[in-house]
């Protein structure tokens, strides 16, 4: 699966942005979308068009964890949402892998149930909650950083390393 994770400032700007591929199942960490060379440019386009429907969604759960929210059928695309409560949002685009195994073999009964092949299962949720939740933590650890101004963008390459760390336990 491939993911493309943002972090949406309370005024709609992308505070910091990462793309990577699942580790799990024999994945190799790569981001691997169907878009090819335009991936990184449509996904914002997927990714912002969502945010409307979170300013909707947000209203109807009392929770930080929004779950999947929205999906982008052309290409398969899911998106998970998680707010905080200063209304920042962390996005998760998720994009299922488009190899698949022979039908009817007993590897891609395998696969059809793992979280590599189903993004919205209750085990692919739980990951993914799992994953933002982590997220979370390093993010207040960032912003209780006296160096690091509130709306800036995030640069720190240790914040970088940690999501990607927090990726590759978690997807």
């Amino acid at each position: 699966m491939s993911y493309y994770f943002v972090v949406v400032s309370p005024s709609d700007t992308p505070l910091f942005e990462y793309t990577f591929g699942t580790s799990k199942a024999g994945g190799n960490g790569q981001a691997h979308f169907r878009n090819g060379e335009s991936s990184r440019y449509m996904n914002q386009f997927i990714v912002h068009a969502t945010l409307d429907v979170v300013e909707e969604v947000q209203w109807l759960s009392p929770n930080m964890w929004l779950k999947v929210i929205d999906n982008y059928v052309p290409t398969n695309s899911h998106i998970s949402c998680f707010m905080t409560g200063t209304n920042v949002r962390f996005m998760l685009l998720h994009q299922p892998s488009s190899s698949g195994t022979a039908a009817g073999s007993r590897a891609s009964t395998l696969s059809s149930s793992s979280i590599a092949q189903n993004p919205t299962s209750p085990q692919t949720e739980e990951a993914i909650r799992q994953f933002m939740t982590e997220v979370y933590e390093i993010w207040v650890k960032t912003l209780m950083n006296p160096f690091y101004k509130i709306g800036d963008e995030i640069k720190s390459p240790i914040f970088r390393t940690r999501v990607a760390a927090a990726g590759r336990k978690w997807l």
